[in-house]
């Protein structure tokens, strides 16, 4: 016996009809081809008005228009919107709103029934035939299926997609087959080459060299740089560029951290490697460095989105986070921060796990410089409502920290450290007398996607561009 069928039987055995929801994951990033490859299969068998709830959206799914045009998708639900497809929403092209969740409030609402899914079809790198699988091994390797893992375990019906079969059973799967309804054998699932979307190198640039030593002086004075010691950042430049020096501070300082979270870099194995922490929690890899070092690495533990970042769990790792460094498209004086639009209005991203680590780390950083493209990251009010400023303890840029005025603690260490704190609004001011007071965008009034915070509650909502 055996689950193995094609992907047309797949679907037909799935039960899949009209008005019905189908989930992805996104660990293959902007490398996937299982979403095209199964959207296009579904279109052809006359199915229609699909929901598509995929943890994350990159342009390599820039297909999906195609299919939201005639019908076959009517509702998207995700945690972040490459430009390519967000342009496409931002201009209209989808009657009913784009819902946009967090990393953490994604298996939330999947666990509690608020997006229920019918058939989940998760991209494998490795599988056999009685749908046992991971993303560690095989030539599509990817890492860490973390955000696979809560679709697997709670839709109805749940399709393995994989190039890469071995024998049963499989050792150390990531998904375990008593979730998996049916396998299905491809030819390629993807380009792994495609897992490096956007930057993951240091930055060379002195602005971003500046603002990363900067961030390392506000852990080293906000008293949370001890034994014990937890840290995230991102893969951006500066963000990378912060992880080496702190790599460079604890070690001086022989301090022994617990674990690096998130996303993870190789820059996060270097310090793992290093003995900057006993264990690195992986619920997506960044960059080939990390896929191998979670192939190989005991201490680098694959964890699920739930375990990562839902607030709905009886407990989630960002609850244990110390530090966090995160970016931002704009913030304003309230220390508001929006990720999902450009100066444009135009969407481009997403939360992810934005305001997930924001609320669950004990100092929630923002590196970010005063101008991007001319044009000032500080601003009265953000567009959209990304992150709440009640979680961002302080914003980091070139010329000054600015620490939310709530956090007064903070501000009386970073101060007793000899440390440049002005105030939120003279950054503004600066940056304003060098760039002037850019005009905002005209939006129009169709409502295009709902910001849905880790709760479950609506942020914000984004309207079209007109």
């Amino acid at each position: 016996m055996n689950k193995l069928t094609t992907l047309k039987e797949a679907i037909l055995a799935s039960g899949l009809t009209d008005g019905m929801t189908v989930s992805f994951h996104h660990h293959l990033r902007n490398g996937d081809y299982v979403l095209n490859m199964v959207m296009d299969e579904i279109a052809a068998l006359g199915i229609r008005n699909l929901t598509v709830n995929a943890s994350s959206l990159f342009n390599v799914h820039s297909p999906l228009k195609e299919h939201i045009r005639n019908g076959v998708v009517t509702k998207l639900l995700t945690d972040y919107m490459s430009a390519e497809l967000g342009r496409f929403i931002s201009e209209g092209g989808m009657d009913t709103p784009v819902e946009f969740r967090t990393h953490g409030g994604r298996p939330r609402d999947i666990e509690l029934g608020i997006t229920p899914i019918d058939v989940a079809f998760i991209a494998a790198p490795a599988a056999d035939c009685m749908g046992n699988c991971t993303g560690n091994r095989g030539k599509s390797a990817c890492g860490s299926l973390g955000y696979a893992i809560p679709d697997a375990m709670n839709a109805r019906f749940v399709v393995v997609i994989t190039d890469e079969m071995f024998d049963y059973p499989l050792s150390e799967p990531s998904i375990t087959e008593q979730y998996v309804d049916s396998v299905v054998k491809v030819d390629s699932i993807g380009n792994p080459a495609g897992i490096v979307s956007g930057t993951t190198k240091i930055t060379r640039d002195p602005v971003g060299l500046a603002m990363a030593m900067q961030a390392v002086d506000v852990i080293n004075a906000s008293g949370l740089l001890k034994d014990g010691f937890s840290f995230q950042t991102g893969a951006g430049g500066a963000s990378l560029a912060a992880a080496k020096y702190l790599m460079d501070l604890m070690l001086e300082k022989k301090i022994r951290g617990s674990f690096g979270l998130g996303g993870i870099t190789g820059f996060l194995v270097d310090m793992l490697e290093a003995g900057c922490f006993e264990s690195l929690l992986d619920v997506q890899c960044f960059d080939l460095k990390a896929v191998e070092s979670i192939r190989h690495n005991p201490k680098h533990q694959e964890i699920s989105a739930s375990r990562y970042a839902s607030p709905w769990a009886k407990s989630s790792a960002v609850d244990s986070l110390d530090v966090v460094i995160l970016g931002a498209t704009e913030i304003d004086c309230d220390f508001n921060v929006n990720v999902h639009t450009d100066s444009n209005g135009y969407i481009i991203g997403g939360s992810g796990g934005h305001s997930d680590t924001a609320a669950g780390a004990k100092l929630s950083m923002i590196i970010a410089p005063l101008t991007r493209a001319r044009l000032p990251i500080i601003t009265d009010k953000v567009q959209c409502i990304s992150t709440p400023g009640s979680s961002i303890d302080v914003l980091v840029t070139q010329k000054g920290i600015a620490v939310n005025p709530a956090n007064t603690e903070l501000t009386y260490r970073l101060r007793s450290a000899g440390l440049n704190v002005v105030d939120i609004r003279q950054l503004k001011e600066f940056a304003e007398a060098l760039t002037g007071i850019p005009a905002k965008p005209v939006h129009g009034n169709k409502e295009i996607a709902k910001v849905i915070y880790r709760d479950g509650t609506l942020l914000h909502t984004i309207n079209n561009v007109n």
